[in-house]
Parts: C-alpha cells; sequence; structure tokens
C-alpha cells in the first residue's frame, strides 16, 4: 500500500488534476450566472436568485455527502458531486433553449453541487497531512482550483461560436463546456483516487468508521456542543462567503450596466478568483507556522479594504472594480484556510468529516444569503452599498479572531 506519505503525495496529485478540471467547469459557469438569469427572466432584480439555489444546494448537499464519505471514503462522494454538476450544466443549457426561468434555477441547482465537491476536496487533503501541515494541504488542493478557476472566466467569450451552434444566447454556452469538464473531474477521481485517503488514514490511525446516526446532521443539530475552537472556524467561514458572495455575484451586472464587455467582465472575474485561490500557498504556511486567528484577522482586514474599492468603484472602472474583486477573493481565502484548519485541529479523528460536512453547510447558506440579498441591495443602492456591507463583515471577522485569543490548542501557536 505504500507509506503514509507516499499515499498522501499521490493523494494530492490526483486532487490537484481533478480541482483543475472542476475549477474551471464551475468558475466558467459561475462568471456569466448573473448574466443568463437577466436574460431569461428579463428582470435583473432576479439575477442573483438561480445562483442562490446553486449555494443553497451546495450548501445542503455538503451534509448528506460528507456523511456519505464518511461512511464509504471521499472517492465515491466527491465523483458523485462532479457527476450531479454535469448534469446541472445540461439541464441550464436547456433551460436558456427553452426560456425556462424555473427550469435554470433547478439546473443551477444541480450545478452547485460541483462546488460542493471542490470544497471538500480540501478535507480530503488533510486526511493523512501530519497536523502541522494541515493548512498547507489545504493550500494545495485550493491552489489547483486556482489554475481552472482563472482560465474558466477567461474562456467565456471563447464560447461564442458553441452558442450560435446550439442555438442560445452567447451567456448559456459555458454551461455546455462545464458538462464535458464535470465528467472528466469524475472520471480522473474515480480512476486515480486509490487507496482512499480516508479509509487509508483510519487503518493508519486504527480509527473505526463512524456509527450509524453519527452523520453530519448529528453533526449540525450538536453544533452549539462544537469545541469554541470548531464554531469559530465555522463563523470565520461563513464571514467571508456571505462578504464574497454578495458583491462577486452582481459585479457582472455592474460592469455591464456601465458598458463593459463581456471579455472585461470575464478578466475581472478570473483575477477575484485568483486572489480566492492563489495566495493558498502563504494563507497555508501564515496558519500552519503563526496560527490560525492571526490569518483570520488578516482577513477580516483585506475584507475591509474590497468594501471600501467596492463602494468607490463605478462598473466602467475596471481597474478599480478588478482591485476591489482581488481584495475580496484574498480575504475569503484567508478565513477560509484558516477556518477549515481550525476545525479540522478541534475536532477528533473519528468525527471530522461530518463536522466538515456541517461546517460546509453553514458556510453555504450563508453565501446563498448573501446572493439572494445581493440583487435587491444592488438595485435599491447600487455597488456602493454591497461594499460598505462586505466591509461591515469584515469589522466583523476581526472581533471573531480577537474573541478567540488564548483558546488555540493546534499545532500551530497563536499569536
Amino acid at each position: 500500500m505504500g507509506s503514509r506519505a507516499e499515499i498522501q503525495r499521490r493523494t494530492l496529485r490526483v486532487l490537484t488534476a481533478a480541482q483543475v478540471l472542476s475549477g474551471c467547469a464551475f468558475f466558467l459557469g459561475i462568471a456569466v450566472a448573473a448574466l443568463l438569469a437577466r436574460d431569461v427572466s428579463g428582470k435583473e432584480a432576479l439575477s442573483g436568485v438561480p445562483l442562490a439555489f446553486g449555494v443553497t444546494t451546495a450548501a445542503l448537499v455538503a451534509v448528506p455527502l460528507s456523511s456519505w464519505m464518511a461512511r464509504v471514503g471521499r472517492r465515491p462522494g466527491l465523483v458523485a458531486g462532479h457527476l450531479i454538476a454535469a448534469c446541472g450544466s445540461a439541464v441550464v443549457v436547456a433551460a436558456a433553449a427553452a426560456g425556462s426561468f424555473a427550469l435554470l434555477c433547478i439546473g443551477v441547482a444541480a450545478f452547485g453541487v460541483g462546488n460542493a465537491a471542490n470544497l471538500l476536496a480540501r478535507y480530503a487533503a488533510t486526511d493523512l497531512a501530519p497536523a502541522e501541515r494541515r493548512a498547507r494541504a489545504i493550500s494545495v488542493v485550493l491552489l489547483a482550483t486556482a489554475a481552472g478557476a482563472i482560465l474558466g472566466p477567461n474562456l467565456v467569450s471563447q464560447t461564442e461560436p458553441l452558442a450560435d451552434w446550439l442555438g442560445v444566447s452567447d451567456s448559456a454556452a459555458p454551461f455546455a463546456v462545464s458538462v464535458v469538464l464535470y465528467v472528466l473531474a469524475a472520471v480522473t477521481l474515480l480512476v486515480l483516487l486509490r487507496p482512499d485517503p480516508l479509509l487509508c488514514a483510519r487503518r493508519f490511525e486504527g480509527v473505526a468508521a463512524p456509527a450509524a446516526g453519527a452523520g453530519a446532521f448529528h453533526a449540525l443539530k450538536t453544533l452549539p456542543e462544537w469545541p469554541p475552537l470548531a464554531l469559530t472556524g465555522v463563523m470565520a467561514m461563513a464571514i467571508g462567503n456571505i462578504a464574497m458572495v454578495a458583491v462577486m455575484t452582481m459585479t457582472p451586472v455592474h460592469m455591464e450596466a456601465a458598458g463593459e464587455s463581456l471579455s472585461a467582465v470575464g478578466l475581472v472575474i478570473s483575477l477575484h478568483v485568483a486572489g480566492m485561490y492563489m495566495p493558498s500557498p502563504v494563507s497555508g504556511v501564515l496558519a500552519d507556522r503563526y496560527g490560525r486567528l492571526p490569518v483570520l484577522a488578516g482577513g477580516g482586514g483585506l475584507l475591509i479594504a474590497a468594501g471600501a474599492c467596492s463602494a468607490l468603484a463605478p462598473g466602467d472602472h475596471t481597474p478599480l472594480v478588478a482591485v476591489a474583486l482581488v481584495l475580496l477573493g484574498i480575504g475569503w481565502n484567508f478565513g477560509l484556510v484558516g477556518g477549515s484548519a481550525l476545525i479540522t485541529d478541534a475536532v477528533a479523528a473519528e468525527r471530522r468529516p461530518q463536522t466538515q460536512g456541517a461546517a460546509d453547510l453553514v458556510m453555504g447558506l450563508t453565501g446563498a444569503i448573501g446572493s439572494v440579498a445581493a440583487g435587491p441591495l444592488f438595485h435599491a443602492g447600487a455597488f456602493a452599498l454591497l461594499g460598505a456591507g462586505a466591509a461591515t463583515l469584515g469589522m466583523l471577522l476581526i472581533f471573531v479572531a480577537a474573541r478567540a485569543r488564548g483558546l488555540v490548542t493546534s499545532p500551530a501557536r497563536p499569536a
């Protein structure tokens, strides 16, 4: 079977390959989701609704998916998530052709399952990682996602000939490409993610599979009883996600309303995604070396800066919008890496997969709130109101990190 270190290296290589494909698939669709929703519905205020379905589904699926992984391993759950997302992408294309907003919401909901699988893959990277390198293992998966996620939005304009061939709008064609990419990611994991990292870690550590009834739903019900640091990690992830989703969702609409091209929108979204994932090696090293809480506080400061830039950025000032979105992405990254590591540190090995899934549910639901609220807030107060909200959430994240000082028992000593 090989040593633990050898299997961990193989696991990271396979996860890296799959994340490039699935990251490209997901963010290729995300870049145009709000535009497609507006085109199909004919109403700007409904632009964020389908994405809210996607975010909500991703959050809800994280619970049963992680419970299933806890019983049978990471590989089946990750493969299933990508295949469901491929089916959802196909439904989105069909909805665009039929002009059905209801079918569009259903398709984007299934499409969102791919993001649940993408995010849960970061925990698969920690199953075999030494405690003092967990944050860096998370960062490897997030960095791999970045490669595909940056490429995805920049492929948007290249899919226009495909739109003509399929007889759909330009904003629907990217989802057709997502179908193929998600299938390739699923096949990569199905064939190559062997041995399964979670099951392998249990054999090395002598940890038994969870008892019946001890899944992620149970972990969610007992959330108030979680260790304080695990609760801090969940709150940090949730705060960063609601700020990121709300501002990112309406950025394409904000820019297009000011006359910017689809290529400019794709560039800004790709830079934002770069901010979400490219700093992962830095945030991972910082979290392992200096502690999780300083990284969370730094994420809060970045959200404040992002919110200020967003509030000042007119839609036709692409450089300033790009700066705001890059800062927003980095703030989200710091919250995700630091928060995920805190949860993994604080929870016993036999309960980790279930707890991780419950944490992603909380994070996803807050993102759904941000997506639903983004449209009406943008309509009421333009982009500045969303920026002010992101800055406020950044202040809250700093407060949460400060309150948790003195509680850290993770391998990385706190500041």
